[in-house]
């Protein structure tokens, strides 16, 4: 959702507007002036609808002029005496327009049909050539590409406006300098547009950049929050394309592959104490992770595929297919999202979802480590929630749950007082 919040202060838009048209031919630090005072008036959903075209054409005219100067000055190795106003003042205008076509379809189609997409593109390409860095000029960056989110959000045309621009340089660019993860819109909007191989490149950089250990800011954790929710959204939309590995045939579908990459980066934020208890809030999510793993859980037994359990007795042979540990990695989320978790343990409980984790934790080739990933996610299931014990307890009792499968698990049932419960024992070797 682009955002844009404030207050519109005294100020008309009429008389800011006439304002910002009279400072067009004047200093830089004259029209940062207006522009700012412009900028803050946008934030006015009301303000935002009336707001008039020439409005818009003025800011893409001292746009144009102040990219002008920075590509010149770069261009001939020469400095320019305003540098710090002329980046102050792009970034001001990229504000302003980011804040007038915030949920305002009216005013984004306005500005794409000015050149104001094509402005901003420039100005990005225009930063890969420049080898200095500044502070300002990253500032610009970034407001830039909030403009192109905001600018595309819910506006199909504008999104293929700006693929048209962007695609393919320009978005291999903002791939590759992590600037494109900043930007959670416009990662929507060109996500939209990838192919499922190209989508599979995102989401291993995704995962590169959200397993990093570095501490994060406030903002950035927010920004990560909010990709998260995108990726949970479509992890639940295509989960069942994951289905279409159980046939040898389709062993390298794309859309398969995204799924099963999906998955792996929600599994890295959800074991992020920073992102973890947003996700496990999140609609929708944990409910996908159990209805998949029983959809691939069934599909293994109904048929030999990569979602059947196997183990070597004799030489093992490394098995190489996308969606090995692709069942681990569904209880690894699940156990993620039931972490001190009560609301969570118990609708895993009201799922059914405790007797399904219990029928997939024997050794299985197909999926390493699935036995750890079951221990884990039992013992985040059953903490300090007696249901969720009692029930595994009347499990084993009436022979549904295996007691040496308890056992290597560590754990163990007692009875208390009439009622059974599972406590923990040293584990035995697997």
């Amino acid at each position: 959702m682009a955002a844009a919040a404030g207050r519109s202060g005294s100020q008309s838009p009429l008389a800011a507007a006439a304002r910002l048209g009279r400072s067009v031919a004047v200093a830089p630090a004259a029209r940062l002036e207006s522009v700012r005072a412009l900028t803050d008036l946008l934030r006015e959903p009301q303000l935002r609808e009336t707001a008039e075209e020439s409005v818009f054409q003025d800011l893409l005219k001292i746009l144009t002029e102040a990219l002008n100067e920075i590509e010149q000055a770069y261009k001939d190795s020469c400095e320019l005496l305003d540098l710090d106003t002329c980046l102050l003042l792009v970034a001001e205008c990229f504000r302003c327009l980011r804040n007038a076509c915030a949920e305002c379809a009216k005013n984004q189609d306005v500005m794409r049909n000015l050149g104001l997409i094509t402005t901003s593109v420039r100005f990005i390409k225009l930063l890969d050539g420049i080898q200095i860095k500044e502070e300002l000029l990253l500032t610009a960056f970034r407001c830039s590409l909030q403009f192109l989110g905001n600018i595309a959000t819910g506006n199909r045309d504008s999104q293929n406006s700006i693929w048209k621009c962007a695609f393919p340089d320009l978005f291999l660019f903002l791939i590759v300098t992590d600037h494109l993860l900043k930007c959670p819109d416009l990662v929507k909007v060109l996500y939209a547009k990838l192919s499922n191989q190209e989508r599979v490149t995102l989401l291993e950089l995704i995962m590169s950049k959200v397993s990093e250990k570095n501490s994060v800011t406030s903002e950035e954790m927010n920004v990560f929050m909010r990709i998260a929710d995108f990726l949970a959204s479509c992890f639940r939309d295509k989960c069942e394309a994951v289905l279409k590995l159980t046939s040898a045939a389709d062993a390298e579908d794309e859309e398969a592959l995204v799924t099963v990459r999906l998955l792996d980066v929600l599994c890295e934020m959800t074991s992020n104490n920073g992102q973890l208890e947003h996700l496990q809030a999140l609609p929708g999510l944990l409910e996908t992770a159990i209805d998949t793993l029983r959809l691939t859980h069934l599909a293994g037994k109904q048929s030999v595929n990569i979602f059947t359990a196997t183990h070597a007795m004799t030489g093992q042979e490394e098995i190489s297919h996308p969606a090995v540990g692709f069942k681990s990695h569904l209880i690894c989320l699940i156990g993620n999202l039931c972490y001190k978790s009560k609301e969570n343990q118990d609708k895993v409980y009201e799922l059914d979802g405790i007797p399904l984790i219990l029928d997939n934790c024997s050794i299985d080739d197909n999926n390493p480590f699935v036995n750890q990933w079951a221990v884990y996610a039992i013992r985040n299931l059953t903490e300090q929630n007696e249901r969720n014990q009692e029930l595994i307890a009347r499990m084993e009792e009436k022979g549904l749950a295996n007691n040496s499968v308890l056992e290597r698990m560590g754990l163990e049932i007692e009875k208390q007082d009439d009622k059974l419960l599972l406590r923990s024992v040293r584990r035995k070797p697997l």
